[in-house]
């Protein structure tokens, strides 16, 4: 029986959890069922795209992104620029408080941005440049810089994970090796921790004591963040059919992960669907440089010949091409950076056995190859299968490890040996802004001990991205980001699976969904 046939008879099956059905609840919460249950909520420590938007609702930042993806500000009223670029003033906006009733001063901001420094390649590079990064008053903060960093509201406003969050000195001041759990944040709801359920729930409370903007565009990340709600509901339901009946039912609003071949039954019903991130999602297989068999950089080309990207998209995304493409290099399709250079390394005919010959070739002896797959990530999990099939067609020796996403975000952050508690593989989405140009593309930094999970080292790329942040014009950075694409096919950090373009589903009668991800200011019932 097919999937759509099984949730006809399921329509009627309850949630775990309370029935808040009546309009006088409905007014006062929102309900929404993400994409995985939270199990880092320090948006500093983590890449999960979860935590980001868990982030987004327990802290701000002092730039936003506009639809455009333009930088507008946001805790901050404004900034100078002086010193032919070389000296910046950053003045904090009017009503700014944590929610301990503490005031935002410039003494929480400094440490709050060498911490997400610590930890972002983005905010890494605006380090680098930066000479002394003080705080002379209570709202001002100061970069005095090495270099003109232009870009400098792009790294603190960045919507990408890692999230540049403003927190309490007390918190900022964390070994950003170290995750906080303490969540006290400037945003505009308070993260509730005594009914939070693991696995099951999360719970934000409106923080009366935040201060929208008074001006700029209400859009992405940027302007006023109006608060409609007094609660907002996270519910963790692993099963896409349960999540479809919550929908369905009115157990729910709103759906961040609904899959493809459900989206047919959800509209039927009177739900609307959309594309809320155009930017995209990046599939990625991700491998781990510092143990056989992809410490061999031999074997990862040798693999880049096995993978055609059509046969992964149409795994998550069905045979409907206009919700994914595939010839898809390192940056978002239909960005300024994006090119087809070195393409045909992905476009050429595949020939499984000749993989085989060229594996055994580049040394590959057999290695247990242990391979992390989240069967509560409908956008990750055909991933880990067809790949599992796929290497085992070329002859490797395949472990494939199935988990929660909760449990291989906290596995891909060892560095233990990958059958001791370690990895081999994992995979992911590479989400939006994040892959638009070389300051913030995770995957393809090759800084060693200090790169995103998988720890590649990739000196040639770290040369060419130090390039493109001192290129002069759009086209000289498009000409440096083209080489480093060609560049990227021979160092082959991970291998790109194409770009999915997912939909959400709510009720009909929300308005106000922000456009990029999940965020719950401006949401509420028409």
């Amino acid at each position: 029986m097919k999937r759509r046939q099984l949730l006809a008879t399921a329509l009627a099956a309850p949630l775990a959890t309370p029935n808040l059905v009546t309009a006088q609840i409905r007014a006062k919460v929102l309900r929404f069922i993400p994409e995985s249950d939270i199990t880092v909520i320090d948006p500093i420590w983590t890449t999960a795209t979860v935590t980001r938007n868990h982030g987004y609702l327990v802290f701000d930042t002092l730039y936003g992104q506009d639809d455009g993806f333009a930088m507008q500000p946001q805790m901050v009223a404004g900034h100078t620029i002086e010193n032919e670029g070389l000296l910046w003033r950053l003045t904090l906006r009017d009503g700014l408080r944590f929610h301990d009733g503490e005031p935002v001063r410039g003494r929480d901001v400094v440490p709050s941005i060498r911490r997400f420094a610590a930890r972002d390649a983005f905010g890494r590079a605006l380090m680098d440049a930066t000479a002394e990064l003080s705080s002379p008053s209570d709202v001002v903060i100061q970069f005095k810089l090495r270099r003109p960093f232009p870009l400098l509201p792009n790294a603190l406003g960045k919507s990408g994970t890692v999230m540049p969050a403003i927190m309490p000195e007390r918190l900022a001041l964390t070994d950003p090796n170290k995750q906080i759990t303490e969540m006290v944040g400037s945003g505009p709801f308070r993260f509730n921790t005594t009914e939070r359920v693991i696995g099951a729930r999360v719970i934000y409370d409106r923080f009366d004591g935040y201060v929208p903007r008074a001006d700029g565009p209400v859009q992405f990340t940027a302007g006023p963040k109006r608060v409609y709600y007094d609660r907002i509901d996270w519910h963790v339901i692993p099963d896409s059919q349960t999540c479809a009946s919550a929908l369905i039912s009115h157990e729910a609003e709103w759906w961040q992960t609904p899959t493809p071949d459900l989206l047919p039954l959800l509209r039927s019903q009177g739900l609307t669907t959309a594309v809320q991130d155009p930017s995209g999602a990046l599939g990625i297989l991700r491998f781990n440089h510092l143990y056989p068999p992809f410490d061999n950089v031999e074997i990862r080309r040798a693999l880049l010949a096995a993978v055609d990207q059509t046969e992964f998209m149409r795994a998550v995304g069905g045979d409907d091409r206009r919700d994914w493409k595939d010839r898809v290099g390192i940056f978002s399709p239909g960005t300024p950076m994006a090119s087809e250079a070195g393409i045909e390394a992905m476009t050429g005919k595949r020939d499984l056995p000749a993989v085989a010959r060229a594996l055994v070739a580049a040394g590959y002896k057999g290695e247990k190859v242990v391979m992390l797959a989240a069967s509560d990530q409908f956008s990750t999990y055909p991933f880990a299968l067809v790949a599992a099939d796929l290497l085992k067609r070329v002859g490797m020796n395949v472990d494939l490890v199935t988990s929660d996403w909760g449990t291989v975000v906290n596995r891909r952050a060892s560095k233990s040996i990958p059958d001791k508690g370690g990895w081999n593989i994992f995979f992911t989405n590479l989400n939006g802004t994040n892959n638009f140009d070389p300051a913030s593309q995770l995957g393809i930094r090759g800084n060693g001990n200090d790169a995103w999970f998988g720890w590649p080292t990739a000196p040639k790329l770290e040369a060419l991205r130090q390039q493109w942040f001192a290129a002069g014009s759009l086209a000289e950075q498009q000409r440096i980001c083209a080489e480093m694409q060609m560049q990227f096919w021979q160092d082959v950090p991970y291998i790109p699976l194409g770009a999915f373009y997912a939909s959400i589903a709510y009720d009909r009668k929300l308005t106000g969904i922000r456009s990029g991800f999940p965020q719950f200011y401006d949401v509420r019932p028409a």
